[in-house]
């Protein structure tokens, strides 16, 4: 099986996880925004708060998972026997301790924590948070080593369990409680687990409980402390303190729009206009959700195949075909937005549909760089990717800062647009000094502007009903038949 293939197909099945288990997710939007459950402000809730479980993720994993992978293809730890089980032990461990202080500390002071966060009247939801925040970063470094191991099979199955009871809960006590409830039909089994007071909490009380299963299924292969190495230890937190700090500027980049416009708008339109953002936001889910299936399967692919003759090509080859599946998922939702619009079935929110092609460009720019950002961790450069990724997060603070009070949430999509695509051009630059790929940069932007002209030529087409729908279809198989007659010969090899 060539590289290329062997890629594609850890790419596929990391995406039987990935993809398809944040795509059911996905399908719960239209559960969340319907409206017998969340109103705007209500939705905003639960929005605001997982942005700030993004930034602590970050801190907390340390960047120990890419600090994993190439800790265990270096040669002290591949060419002792024991050496992966050390390097296991250690890395899981060291996350260990520091995330059972967390939500020791978090518990403690939960309600504190919700009152400056200026949602004080959730701290159980907090409370909950807490607890999803430490069990995550518990489990990274065995579901990474599941990844690292090549048993994406397994990795699949733990995350779509993990999924699956987050999704039987949610539609138990979100679809059948709450919705029964709200509408007066209430039953003994609705009076006897259902606590209409929780609300929003449900959101937050069932991703704990799905995480729990997540950690309870990994007990098994849990290292022995007998393994645990101080000085690697220290080794590995030196080599992932950049990484981490990269990782938390990327994720200021990520989430700090949701997290500033609650507090740049005005008070009684915050939560509201957060939710509309929020829901809207997840309407380019097609893009991101490849782009994560797409990081898993690619950085230990690239650690193990950077020592071969033709690697630097094969990597540019690659770019090509991710930015040709970018804007096909960009057409995909482009070209029939007023058909996935739906998924968000209350009319309430689609007035934020505008930001839908700003943000979905935007995360094409984001896939760009992560698949440029092999060069610096290749090169033992992970100080740069901190660079790179400060610079953006500047970029992001001084943009959102300027744009949000005047434009509202229009200026955090086009600040997130600037802010990416200025990273793909530094790290361009950049990399092409110290670790030269030969990308087609021409290529690339020529895929990225022709997606666009096609969805901005056909929106300006007086089309309507089945004509419309047929001909857009018709583009979007066109489009996918000459990205795939320019690639076709990459593929098969």
């Amino acid at each position: 099986m060539s590289a290329l293939r062997k890629l594609a197909g850890q790419t596929a099945i990391y995406g039987l996880s990935s993809i398809v288990a944040r795509f059911l997710n996905f399908l719960l939007v239209p559960l969340y925004t319907s409206n017998f459950v969340f109103e705007p402000a209500e939705y905003g809730v639960v929005t605001a708060l997982y942005s700030w479980t993004a930034l602590l993720n970050v801190v907390l994993t340390f960047g120990m998972e890419t600090t994993f992978f190439r800790f265990a293809n270096k040669d002290h730890v591949k060419n002792n026997p024991d050496g992966g089980r050390v390097l296991y032990a250690t890395a899981t461990w060291g996350l260990f301790f520091p995330a059972l202080a967390f939500m020791l500390l978090g518990g403690l002071f939960s309600q504190r924590i919700a009152e400056g966060l200026h949602f004080g009247e959730y701290a159980s939801s907090v409370l909950m948070l807490v607890g999803v925040i430490g069990i995550d970063a518990i489990t990274a470094i065995p579901m990474a080593r599941l990844r690292q191991e090549g048993r994406p099979w397994r990795y699949a199955f733990i995350n779509l369990l993990s999924v699956g009871v987050n999704i039987g809960l949610s539609l138990f006590f979100l679809l059948y409680c709450m919705k029964r409830y709200n509408m007066g039909e209430r039953d003994a089994l609705i009076d006897a687990v259902y606590d209409p007071s929780l609300g929003v909490g449900y959101v937050f009380v069932i991703n704990l409980m799905s995480t729990a299963v997540k950690l309870l299924v990994l007990l098994p292969s849990w290292p022995s402390f007998n393994g645990f190495n101080r000085d690697l230890l220290r080794a590995m937190f030196a080599f992932g303190a950049p990484l981490m700090v990269a990782g938390l500027a990327g994720m200021v980049n990520e989430t700090a729009d949701r997290v500033i416009l609650k507090y740049l708008l005005p008070t009684d339109v915050a939560d509201s206009e957060l939710g509309i953002y929020g829901a809207c936001y997840k309407l380019a889910v097609l893009i991101t959700l490849f782009i994560q299936a797409f990081r898993m399967g690619a950085e230990p692919f690239f650690f193990n195949h950077a020592g071969e003759k033709n690697s630097r090509q094969m990597f540019a080859r690659i770019m090509n075909i991710f930015v040709a599946v970018c804007m096909t998922a960009f057409l995909t939702v482009m070209l029939f937005l007023d058909l996935f619009k739906w998924f968000i079935p209350n009319p309430a929110y689609h007035t934020g549909l505008r930001v839908v092609p700003i943000l979905m460009l935007a995360n094409v720019f984001l896939g760009i760089y992560y698949n440029q950002s092999v060069w610096y961790k290749l090169t033992d450069r992970p100080r740069t990717g901190s660079t790179i990724s400060l610079i953006g997060a500047a970029i992001t603070i001084v943009l959102l800062l300027a744009l949000i009070p005047t434009l509202g949430y229009m200026g955090a999509a086009w600040a997130t647009l600037i802010c990416y695509a200025s990273m793909a051009a530094i790290s361009y630059a950049w990399g092409q000094r110290h670790y030269p790929i030969p990308y087609d940069v021409g290529r690339v932007l020529a895929y990225m502007a022709f997606g666009v002209f096609l969805w901005w030529a056909c929106e300006h087409l007086p089309l309507t009903g089945m004509l419309k729908y047929g001909f857009r279809m018709v583009v979007l198989a066109g489009a996918v038949a000459l990205a795939w007659r320019m690639e076709r010969n990459v593929i098969r090899t």
